[in-house]
């Protein structure tokens, strides 16, 4: 205790450390707030001169193509709850569709609202699928190997599109993106068919980084010895791997039947080739984690993707994407935290274990 009563450094109250990690927060939640406010001039004032054909066009809008907007995009999130549960049924873990596809909701709302939304999404979806009965080494695997699915899914629309439209992109790249894609499910599938290749290399990995660490060359090999054996309980055979793919598919083209719907729904006819360029440009865009939702910079993405390749005029496109957007980001926002508030808001005892774990397996 120091002189008037106060708590020395090394037995502060854990109130006193609190109090400046609040203020912090409170400090972040004013920046976050005039960042976002800040997008949404910007916005404004890059849509400005085609805001008003651009509503006159929205007051004519077409709502049954509206209805299959939603139809699709509801397929698009199916599709990848789908994609979810094939990786965890490859590697033991039984899931409902139900239950998967409520995660990939609520798991994308955190993604598109919160600042470092793709942490909170990430860890999420890991504390659930450790909830089902997932080992670490199987959870983490699903979500890498999802991430890379879709990625890969996306890089193939964006060739695609750039080949039907004539660009340079020949037919052999097109060829390699799906070679690497047929490459990448038999590598998954040979590493945890054999994992003594993979115990092979990683053991003399760790020799390399324990000579270095000046440690014993077998110190830490119980624990990979552990990960090996999980690893093996995954068989991505090719039963699996082909329904990965083709929902994959699913998730991605339902997502682009969207994105299409939305612009038939204001009146456009755009050219599919160059639909899918427009779309696979504001996904990729979208991956920037620079604003909730890619809020600015993924419309204008979209807006000039629509106008450049689909040959959408300025007006259809600006209002095209806003409603593309309206489905595709608030509504599935929307519906992703309702989820989360019905099925996941109860905060459960294992949860303060499982984001230890996640952080440290992120760590590494």
């Amino acid at each position: 205790m120091t002189a008037n009563g106060a708590p020395t450094g090394d037995h502060a109250s854990p109130a006193a450390t609190v109090a400046p990690i609040r203020r912090k927060l409170r400090w972040l939640k004013w920046v976050a707030g005039v960042v976002l406010l800040a997008l949404l001039i910007g916005e404004a004032i890059y849509l400005w001169p085609r805001l008003h054909e651009s509503w006159r066009t929205l007051t004519e809008i077409h709502w049954g193509w509206v209805a299959l907007c939603i139809a699709f995009q509801a397929m698009s999130m199916s599709g990848f709850g789908r994609v979810q549960k094939q990786l965890l049924s490859a590697g033991g873990v039984e899931v409902s569709q139900r239950k998967s596809v409520a995660v990939v909701y609520g798991a994308t709302a955190m993604s598109v609202t919160l600042p470092a939304g793709q942490v909170f999404s990430t860890a999420f979806t890991y504390r659930q699928t450790r909830r089902w009965g997932a080992s670490p080494v199987v959870a983490s695997w699903q979500l890498v190997f999802s991430g890379v699915v879709a990625a890969a899914g996306l890089a193939l629309l964006g060739v695609g599109g750039a080949l039907l439209v004539g660009n340079r992109v020949g037919p052999v790249k097109l060829i390699v993106t799906v070679l690497a894609i047929v490459a990448l499910v038999w590598a998954g599938n040979y590493i945890s068919s054999n994992p003594g290749a993979l115990e092979l290399v990683l053991r003399k990995s760790l020799a390399l980084v324990n000579r270095v660490r000046k440690q014993p060359a077998d110190h830490g090999m119980d624990k990979v010895t552990e990960m090996l054996a999980q690893l093996e309980s995954v068989d991505l055979g090719k039963r699996d791997g082909a329904w990965v793919t083709g929902w994959a598919l699913v998730h991605r083209f339902a997502d682009v039947a969207c994105l299409g719907a939305a612009c038939y729904a204001v009146g456009g006819d755009p050219k599919w080739a160059g639909l899918l360029i427009a779309f696979a440009a504001g996904k990729a865009v979208g991956s920037i984690p620079f604003a909730p939702g890619g809020i600015v910079y993924v419309d204008a993405t979209l807006i000039y993707g629509l106008t450049a390749a689909a040959g959408l005029p300025a007006a259809q496109a600006v209002a095209a994407a806003f409603v593309y957007r309206l489905v595709s980001f608030i509504l599935v926002a929307i519906i992703g935290w309702i989820v989360f508030a019905f099925l996941f808001r109860t905060k459960q005892a294992d949860d303060a274990e499982y984001e230890k774990e996640f952080e440290q397996r992120r760590t590494v």
